[in-house]
Protein backbone atom coordinates (compact mmCIF):
# COMPACT_ATOMS: atom_id res chain seq x y z
CA UNK A 1 0.00 0.00 0.00
CA UNK A 2 1.34 3.47 -0.83
CA UNK A 3 1.91 6.28 1.64
CA UNK A 4 -1.56 7.81 1.46
CA UNK A 5 -3.29 4.50 1.95
CA UNK A 6 -0.99 3.80 4.90
CA UNK A 7 -1.71 7.18 6.46
CA UNK A 8 -5.40 6.42 6.41
CA UNK A 9 -4.91 2.87 7.55
CA UNK A 10 -2.90 4.06 10.51
CA UNK A 11 -4.90 7.10 11.54
CA UNK A 12 -8.49 6.99 10.38
CA UNK A 13 -9.01 3.60 11.96
CA UNK A 14 -8.68 5.31 15.32
CA UNK A 15 -12.27 6.50 15.08
CA UNK A 16 -13.31 3.02 16.17
CA UNK A 17 -14.00 2.33 19.82
CA UNK A 18 -11.49 -0.06 21.36
CA UNK A 19 -13.96 -1.44 23.87
CA UNK A 20 -13.34 -2.01 27.54
CA UNK A 21 -13.60 -4.85 29.96
CA UNK A 22 -16.90 -5.85 31.51
CA UNK A 23 -15.10 -7.76 34.24
CA UNK A 24 -16.33 -6.99 37.78
CA UNK A 25 -13.88 -4.66 39.45
CA UNK A 26 -12.95 -3.69 42.97
CA UNK A 27 -12.72 0.07 43.34
CA UNK A 28 -11.52 2.37 46.08
CA UNK A 29 -14.28 4.65 47.45
CA UNK A 30 -14.69 7.79 45.35
CA UNK A 31 -12.59 6.57 42.42
CA UNK A 32 -13.88 6.13 38.90
CA UNK A 33 -14.47 2.51 37.88
CA UNK A 34 -11.56 0.98 36.01
CA UNK A 35 -13.86 0.42 33.03
CA UNK A 36 -14.63 4.16 32.89
CA UNK A 37 -10.96 5.06 33.09
CA UNK A 38 -10.13 2.54 30.37
CA UNK A 39 -12.78 4.05 28.11
CA UNK A 40 -11.32 7.52 28.74
CA UNK A 41 -7.82 6.31 27.91
CA UNK A 42 -9.15 4.71 24.72
CA UNK A 43 -10.71 8.04 23.76
CA UNK A 44 -7.43 9.86 24.32
CA UNK A 45 -5.70 7.27 22.11
CA UNK A 46 -8.31 7.71 19.38
CA UNK A 47 -7.70 11.45 19.60
CA UNK A 48 -4.01 10.72 18.88
CA UNK A 49 -2.97 11.94 22.33
CA UNK A 50 -0.61 9.02 22.53
CA UNK A 51 1.65 10.19 25.33
CA UNK A 52 -1.27 11.14 27.57
CA UNK A 53 -3.15 7.95 26.72
CA UNK A 54 -0.07 5.86 27.45
CA UNK A 55 0.29 7.36 30.92
CA UNK A 56 -3.40 6.70 31.54
CA UNK A 57 -3.07 3.07 30.46
CA UNK A 58 -0.05 2.60 32.71
CA UNK A 59 -1.90 3.98 35.73
CA UNK A 60 -4.92 1.80 34.99
CA UNK A 61 -2.72 -1.28 34.65
CA UNK A 62 -1.11 -0.64 38.04
CA UNK A 63 -4.46 -0.13 39.74
CA UNK A 64 -6.05 -3.10 37.98
CA UNK A 65 -3.25 -5.32 39.20
CA UNK A 66 -3.73 -4.08 42.76
CA UNK A 67 -7.49 -4.72 42.45
CA UNK A 68 -6.93 -8.18 40.98
CA UNK A 69 -8.86 -7.11 37.87
CA UNK A 70 -6.87 -9.29 35.49
CA UNK A 71 -8.70 -8.68 32.21
CA UNK A 72 -8.52 -4.91 32.63
CA UNK A 73 -4.82 -5.23 33.46
CA UNK A 74 -4.26 -7.18 30.22
CA UNK A 75 -6.13 -4.55 28.19
CA UNK A 76 -4.34 -1.63 29.81
CA UNK A 77 -0.89 -3.21 29.65
CA UNK A 78 -1.44 -4.13 26.00
CA UNK A 79 -2.48 -0.60 25.15
CA UNK A 80 0.43 0.83 27.12
CA UNK A 81 2.62 -1.22 24.81
CA UNK A 82 0.75 -0.01 21.74
CA UNK A 83 0.92 3.64 22.81
CA UNK A 84 4.71 3.30 22.90
CA UNK A 85 4.84 1.40 19.61
CA UNK A 86 2.85 4.03 17.75
CA UNK A 87 5.27 6.70 18.99
CA UNK A 88 8.21 4.74 17.57
CA UNK A 89 9.40 3.28 20.86
CA UNK A 90 8.72 -0.42 20.36
CA UNK A 91 11.54 -1.52 22.66
CA UNK A 92 9.96 0.29 25.61
CA UNK A 93 6.62 -1.26 24.73
CA UNK A 94 7.81 -4.88 24.64
CA UNK A 95 8.03 -5.32 28.44
CA UNK A 96 4.42 -4.14 28.74
CA UNK A 97 3.32 -6.58 26.06
CA UNK A 98 5.17 -9.33 27.94
CA UNK A 99 3.33 -8.39 31.14
CA UNK A 100 0.03 -8.61 29.28
CA UNK A 101 1.00 -11.98 27.81
CA UNK A 102 1.76 -13.40 31.28
CA UNK A 103 -1.85 -12.85 32.37
CA UNK A 104 -3.78 -12.99 29.10
CA UNK A 105 -6.33 -15.80 29.11
CA UNK A 106 -8.61 -16.90 26.23
CA UNK A 107 -11.42 -17.34 28.75
CA UNK A 108 -11.51 -13.53 29.20
CA UNK A 109 -12.53 -12.25 25.74
CA UNK A 110 -11.94 -8.51 26.24
CA UNK A 111 -8.41 -8.92 27.51
CA UNK A 112 -7.43 -11.74 25.18
CA UNK A 113 -8.69 -10.02 22.03
CA UNK A 114 -6.97 -6.77 22.94
CA UNK A 115 -3.71 -8.61 23.61
CA UNK A 116 -3.87 -10.39 20.23
CA UNK A 117 -4.47 -7.11 18.40
CA UNK A 118 -1.40 -5.51 19.96
CA UNK A 119 0.78 -8.62 19.63
CA UNK A 120 0.01 -8.73 15.92
CA UNK A 121 1.00 -5.11 15.51
CA UNK A 122 4.35 -5.73 17.18
CA UNK A 123 4.94 -8.72 14.90
CA UNK A 124 4.11 -6.49 11.92
CA UNK A 125 6.51 -3.85 13.22
CA UNK A 126 9.22 -6.52 13.38
CA UNK A 127 8.61 -7.46 9.76
CA UNK A 128 7.17 -10.86 10.69
CA UNK A 129 4.22 -10.57 8.32
CA UNK A 130 3.43 -14.29 8.38
CA UNK A 131 3.33 -14.33 12.19
CA UNK A 132 1.33 -11.12 12.29
CA UNK A 133 -1.16 -12.45 9.78
CA UNK A 134 -1.55 -15.70 11.74
CA UNK A 135 -2.19 -13.67 14.91
CA UNK A 136 -4.80 -11.53 13.20
CA UNK A 137 -6.47 -14.64 11.76
CA UNK A 138 -6.66 -16.04 15.29
CA UNK A 139 -8.05 -12.73 16.51
CA UNK A 140 -10.67 -12.61 13.74
CA UNK A 141 -12.03 -16.07 14.44
CA UNK A 142 -11.91 -15.57 18.21
CA UNK A 143 -13.71 -12.21 18.06
CA UNK A 144 -16.32 -13.48 15.63
CA UNK A 145 -17.01 -16.45 17.90
CA UNK A 146 -17.25 -14.22 20.97
CA UNK A 147 -19.36 -11.57 19.17
CA UNK A 148 -16.70 -8.88 19.52
CA UNK A 149 -17.55 -7.55 16.09
CA UNK A 150 -15.60 -4.31 16.20
CA UNK A 151 -12.43 -6.16 17.02
CA UNK A 152 -13.19 -8.78 14.36
CA UNK A 153 -13.37 -5.96 11.82
CA UNK A 154 -10.05 -4.62 13.11
CA UNK A 155 -8.52 -8.07 12.62
CA UNK A 156 -9.86 -8.33 9.06
CA UNK A 157 -8.52 -4.86 8.33
CA UNK A 158 -5.07 -5.83 9.61
CA UNK A 159 -5.04 -9.07 7.60
CA UNK A 160 -5.66 -6.97 4.50
CA UNK A 161 -2.49 -5.04 5.40
CA UNK A 162 -0.21 -7.88 6.48
CA UNK A 163 -1.46 -10.90 4.55
CA UNK A 164 -1.16 -12.34 1.07
CA UNK A 165 -1.46 -9.45 -1.43
CA UNK A 166 -3.64 -11.67 -3.62
CA UNK A 167 -6.17 -11.87 -0.80
CA UNK A 168 -6.21 -8.19 0.16
CA UNK A 169 -9.49 -7.55 -1.62
CA UNK A 170 -11.11 -10.62 -0.07
CA UNK A 171 -10.24 -9.54 3.46
CA UNK A 172 -11.11 -5.92 2.81
CA UNK A 173 -14.55 -7.02 1.64
CA UNK A 174 -14.98 -9.35 4.64
CA UNK A 175 -14.25 -6.44 6.94
CA UNK A 176 -16.66 -4.18 5.07
CA UNK A 177 -19.40 -6.82 5.11
CA UNK A 178 -19.07 -7.36 8.85
CA UNK A 179 -18.94 -3.61 9.56
CA UNK A 180 -22.05 -3.01 7.47
CA UNK A 181 -23.96 -5.79 9.23
CA UNK A 182 -23.03 -4.37 12.61
CA UNK A 183 -23.72 -0.76 11.46
CA UNK A 184 -20.16 0.21 12.39
CA UNK A 185 -20.18 3.48 10.48
CA UNK A 186 -16.89 4.67 11.96
CA UNK A 187 -15.07 1.77 10.34
CA UNK A 188 -16.61 1.96 6.89
CA UNK A 189 -14.73 5.04 5.70
CA UNK A 190 -11.27 3.59 6.47
CA UNK A 191 -12.21 0.15 5.14
CA UNK A 192 -13.57 1.42 1.81
CA UNK A 193 -10.59 3.76 1.58
CA UNK A 194 -8.05 0.99 2.03
CA UNK A 195 -9.83 -1.13 -0.57
CA UNK A 196 -9.78 1.81 -2.96
CA UNK A 197 -6.06 2.32 -2.57
CA UNK A 198 -5.44 -1.39 -3.09
CA UNK A 199 -7.28 -1.00 -6.41
CA UNK A 200 -5.12 2.05 -7.21
CA UNK A 201 -1.98 0.00 -6.60
CA UNK A 202 -3.41 -2.68 -8.93
CA UNK A 203 -4.22 0.03 -11.55
CA UNK A 204 -7.91 -0.91 -11.39
CA UNK A 205 -8.94 2.73 -11.51
CA UNK A 206 -12.67 2.42 -12.18
CA UNK A 207 -13.09 0.16 -9.16
CA UNK A 208 -10.76 2.39 -7.16
CA UNK A 209 -12.86 5.45 -7.87
CA UNK A 210 -16.07 3.68 -6.84
CA UNK A 211 -14.52 2.49 -3.56
CA UNK A 212 -12.95 5.86 -2.75
CA UNK A 213 -16.19 7.71 -3.47
CA UNK A 214 -17.91 5.30 -1.09
CA UNK A 215 -15.21 5.98 1.51
CA UNK A 216 -15.75 9.71 1.08
CA UNK A 217 -19.46 9.35 1.86
CA UNK A 218 -18.61 7.81 5.23
CA UNK A 219 -15.80 10.23 6.05
CA UNK A 220 -18.18 13.12 5.49
CA UNK A 221 -20.43 11.78 8.22
CA UNK A 222 -17.70 12.72 10.69
CA UNK A 223 -16.48 16.11 11.83
CA UNK A 224 -12.67 15.82 11.58
CA UNK A 225 -11.40 17.96 8.67
CA UNK A 226 -8.29 15.99 7.67
CA UNK A 227 -10.08 12.70 6.88
CA UNK A 228 -12.51 14.62 4.67
CA UNK A 229 -9.59 16.36 2.98
CA UNK A 230 -7.77 13.08 2.34
CA UNK A 231 -10.97 11.49 1.03
CA UNK A 232 -11.42 14.30 -1.50
CA UNK A 233 -7.73 14.11 -2.40
CA UNK A 234 -8.00 10.38 -3.03
CA UNK A 235 -10.93 10.72 -5.42
CA UNK A 236 -9.26 13.58 -7.30
CA UNK A 237 -6.04 11.56 -7.57
CA UNK A 238 -7.89 8.69 -9.26
CA UNK A 239 -9.59 11.16 -11.61
CA UNK A 240 -6.11 12.15 -12.79
CA UNK A 241 -5.03 8.54 -13.21
CA UNK A 242 -8.17 7.88 -15.26
CA UNK A 243 -7.26 10.81 -17.53
CA UNK A 244 -10.06 13.17 -16.43
CA UNK A 245 -7.58 16.04 -16.15
CA UNK A 246 -9.97 18.99 -16.13
CA UNK A 247 -12.24 17.40 -13.52
CA UNK A 248 -9.23 16.32 -11.49
CA UNK A 249 -7.71 19.80 -11.58
CA UNK A 250 -10.91 21.43 -10.36
CA UNK A 251 -11.34 18.89 -7.56
CA UNK A 252 -7.68 19.01 -6.50
CA UNK A 253 -7.68 22.81 -6.46
CA UNK A 254 -10.48 22.66 -3.89
CA UNK A 255 -8.41 20.23 -1.81
CA UNK A 256 -5.38 22.51 -2.03
CA UNK A 257 -7.36 25.59 -1.01
CA UNK A 258 -8.86 23.82 2.01
CA UNK A 259 -5.47 22.45 3.04
CA UNK A 260 -4.06 25.97 2.99
CA UNK A 261 -6.98 27.22 5.08
CA UNK A 262 -6.45 24.48 7.66
CA UNK A 263 -2.74 25.26 7.78
CA UNK A 264 -3.42 28.93 8.34
CA UNK A 265 -5.78 27.94 11.16
CA UNK A 266 -2.89 26.12 12.83
CA UNK A 267 -3.58 22.50 11.87
CA UNK A 268 -0.13 20.85 11.80
CA UNK A 269 -1.26 17.95 9.60
CA UNK A 270 -2.34 20.22 6.76
CA UNK A 271 1.14 20.99 5.39
CA UNK A 272 1.56 17.44 4.12
CA UNK A 273 -1.68 17.74 2.16
CA UNK A 274 -0.72 21.12 0.76
CA UNK A 275 2.34 19.38 -0.64
CA UNK A 276 0.47 16.33 -1.93
CA UNK A 277 -2.29 18.34 -3.60
CA UNK A 278 0.17 20.85 -5.12
CA UNK A 279 2.13 17.88 -6.47
CA UNK A 280 -1.00 16.51 -8.13
CA UNK A 281 -1.75 19.91 -9.67
CA UNK A 282 1.80 19.97 -11.00
CA UNK A 283 1.42 16.53 -12.58
CA UNK A 284 -1.85 17.62 -14.16
CA UNK A 285 -0.16 20.70 -15.62
CA UNK A 286 2.65 18.57 -17.09
CA UNK A 287 0.10 16.17 -18.60
CA UNK A 288 -1.72 19.11 -20.21
CA UNK A 289 1.49 20.35 -21.85
CA UNK A 290 2.20 23.10 -19.30
CA UNK A 291 5.67 21.76 -18.49
CA UNK A 292 7.16 24.93 -17.00
CA UNK A 293 4.21 25.60 -14.71
CA UNK A 294 4.04 21.95 -13.71
CA UNK A 295 7.73 21.73 -12.86
CA UNK A 296 7.53 24.82 -10.69
CA UNK A 297 4.62 23.34 -8.76
CA UNK A 298 6.39 20.01 -8.31
CA UNK A 299 9.52 21.74 -7.03
CA UNK A 300 7.53 23.76 -4.51
CA UNK A 301 5.53 20.70 -3.47
CA UNK A 302 8.76 18.78 -2.89
CA UNK A 303 9.91 21.49 -0.50
CA UNK A 304 6.60 21.36 1.38
CA UNK A 305 6.75 17.60 1.67
CA UNK A 306 10.31 17.81 2.94
CA UNK A 307 9.22 20.34 5.55
CA UNK A 308 6.40 17.97 6.54
CA UNK A 309 9.00 15.27 7.20
CA UNK A 310 8.45 12.99 4.21
CA UNK A 311 12.10 11.85 3.95
CA UNK A 312 11.75 10.23 7.39
CA UNK A 313 8.25 8.72 7.09
CA UNK A 314 8.41 7.55 3.47
CA UNK A 315 11.95 7.58 2.16
CA UNK A 316 11.09 5.43 -0.87
CA UNK A 317 8.31 7.71 -2.15
CA UNK A 318 10.46 10.75 -1.36
CA UNK A 319 13.24 9.43 -3.61
CA UNK A 320 10.74 8.70 -6.39
CA UNK A 321 9.46 12.26 -6.25
CA UNK A 322 12.97 13.71 -6.22
CA UNK A 323 13.82 11.65 -9.29
CA UNK A 324 10.67 12.87 -11.01
CA UNK A 325 11.65 16.51 -10.47
CA UNK A 326 15.20 15.84 -11.66
CA UNK A 327 13.84 14.13 -14.79
CA UNK A 328 11.72 17.16 -15.66
CA UNK A 329 14.54 19.58 -14.88
CA UNK A 330 16.76 17.79 -17.42
CA UNK A 331 14.25 18.00 -20.27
Amino acid sequence: MNRIGMVLAATLVLVVACGCSAEPQAEAPGEKPLSTRLAEADQAFRNRQYEEAGEMFESIAEDALAADSVSVFVEAASMRARSLLIRGNADAGRPWLAKAEERADPSAPEGWSRYLGVRGRFEWEDGDNDEATATFHEMFEYCRTNELYRRAVDAAHMIALTGDPAKKTEWAMRGIEMAEKANMVGWLGPLWNNLGWDYVDAERYEEAREALEKAREYHYLGTAPIPKLIADYSVAHVMRLEGDLDEAREAMREVFDRAEELHEEGNPDALEWIGFSRWELGEIAVSKGEAGIGLGMLQKALGELEEAGMPSWDEEDWEVRKARVEELEER
